[in-house]
């Protein structure tokens, strides 16, 4: 299972390509190549019922994300033909526009330790890779709890803005455009001075 911090090995997913009803392929090596982050948003099942929901969230937020240089691909361990069936027939993913990964036999589902052995589903798991190949980001939730893609890109903000700055770091509830940390023994113990000035 990779961690966060570590490089993620290659891996190919089936996709469904809402966009032009299509199935095509992808793997890590092809977003590596073209230098893009890539965002990978397990859910438990296609024709279920919180799950819908979060595609559509995300599917709201798709256009500010693909202008970071982010691709998202959101997968399940369904086939990429329960993809295009779900996302034809169901009216909260008619803006759906990124890749449906298809993961049926949960090879990619275990190598981010989302896979469930005893139902054969995916846990809620949202992953941030960053253009080097490097796991940057990882959020697991249960199967009733779904999650906010506002959150999401915010995330995708202060990360991509660090990877251009890497001596410095983003607080809590940190957003575009405000004071960051640059940690140094002068730093320690006067946080809040510093987020004063």
């Amino acid at each position: 299972m990779v961690r966060v911090g570590q490089r993620v090995p290659n891996f190919e997913l089936e996709v469904y390509y809402p966009t032009t009803k299509t199935f095509g392929k992808v793997s890590l090596e092809d977003f590596m190549r073209e230098r893009r982050w890539l965002v990978l948003f397990f859910y438990p099942a296609d024709f279920t019922f919180v799950c819908p929901t979060e595609l559509a969230d995300l599917a709201e937020h798709y256009d500010e994300l693909t202008k970071m240089g982010v691709e998202v691909i959101s997968v399940s361990t369904d086939t990429k033909y329960t993809h295009l069936a779900w996302q034809t027939t169901e009216k909260l993913l008619e803006k759906v526009r990124y890749p449906m990964g298809a993961d049926p036999a949960g090879k990619v589902s275990r190598l981010f330790g989302v896979y469930d052995e005893d139902t054969g589903l995916a846990l809620r798991g949202t992953f941030i890779i960053n253009p080097e190949g490097v796991l940057v980001g990882s959020e697991v939730n249960y199967y009733n709890v779904g999650r906010n893609a506002e959150e999401l890109v915010r995330k995708m903000k202060a990360n991509v803005y660090l990877m251009s700055h890497p001596d410095e770091a983003c607080p809590a509830k940190w957003e575009e455009g405000k004071k960051t940390l640059k940690p140094s023994p002068e730093l320690v113990g006067k946080v809040y001075t510093a987020l004063q000035e």
